[in-house]
């Protein structure tokens, strides 16, 4: 068996309880199956590469491995990789897709920091923004526009991520995703933010990180064609999760080397209830329609 977690799909996901497993569950069963499949194997693919118990040689056998099976559409007899390798022809994007998110997460093997924001931007793409483009797919978009929508909210959402884990980064794995290109500009240096140094020019810096995910939030959302709000809900309320946690820390001045900031769980739980009653509209409208005879 292909080395890698051995749990099934919905297992990991139930494991993790992020907040993308949390939006998931406004989609229709078949498609929530899919995705939580597909959630699953982006999820085992960056255990592997964060897995401290490995040799970055290991790590890098193991995703090799990994994207071989998806480019060839090979059928290792894994839980999770079995069921993903259907997806590419199932709905019609490109395997290439899944290899790019893989070799995404294997940067992170050996890669700690980013010189300039092009390049924290082109992993960004790899790690999110084609998240985001076969996640569109998945959720049944129509209007080719929801693949530029995907793009631009993958941005938005990777960068909100490495912001709010500034300090879980730096002092778990020692990595700065931060470009060095920006601490350079506020006069931060790379040994403060290693050693948790919370000060008025790193508050300048932070407040320059979150006027550029702001951007892409923004962009997103002047994306988001009308036609396909129904089937794209979990996509926005992915979106909102993360926009009001960006507000949460610029509102608390980015204490990210001191807590990991997160919703209330009466927040969350708002948002989702929000969501799945206008999933539950979705729902009616795609049956009222498919009722109406042509």
């Amino acid at each position: 068996m292909i080395p890698g977690s051995a749990q099934s799909s919905a297992e990991i996901a139930q494991r993790a309880k992020s907040n993308l497993a949390l939006a998931l569950a406004c989609l229709p069963e078949d498609r929530r199956r899919d995705m939580i499949s597909f959630y699953a194997f982006c999820r085992v693919a960056d255990d592997i590469a964060d897995t401290p118990t490995l040799s970055e040689d290991e790590k890098e056998t193991q995703l090799a491995a990994w994207k071989k099976c998806v480019l060839n559409c090979e059928a290792p007899g894994h839980p999770v990789l079995d069921e993903v390798i259907e997806l590419p022809g199932k709905y019609g994007f490109p395997r290439a897709w899944l290899a790019e998110i893989i070799d995404g997460v294997a940067s992170d093997i050996s890669l700690v920091r980013y010189q300039t924001f092009d390049e924290l931007l082109a992993y960004c793409y790899k790690v999110a923004s084609v998240v985001g483009l076969v996640s569109v797919h998945i959720f049944g978009h129509k209007n080719a526009m929801a693949r530029e929508y995907a793009l631009q909210l993958g941005y938005a959402l990777q960068l909100t991520n490495i912001i709010r884990d500034v300090g879980e980064d730096a002092r778990e794995t020692g990595r700065i995703y931060l470009p060095l290109e920006d601490l350079k500009k506020f006069h931060v240096t790379e040994e403060e933010i290693l050693n948790g140094r919370h000060n008025q020019r790193f508050i300048q810096l932070m407040d320059f990180q979150y006027q550029r995910a702001r951007t892409y939030y923004k962009e997103a959302a002047r994306l988001l064609p009308k036609e396909d709000a129904d089937s794209l809900l979990a996509s926005e309320m992915m979106g909102q999760v993360y926009s009001e946690i960006l507000e949460k820390l610029k509102r608390s001045r980015y204490p990210v080397f001191a807590e990991r900031c997160r919703l209330s769980k009466l927040r969350k739980g708002w948002i989702l209830v929000t969501y799945l009653v206008r999933g539950w509209f979705a729902k009616r409208r795609l049956a009222a329609a498919e009722s109406v005879p042509v």
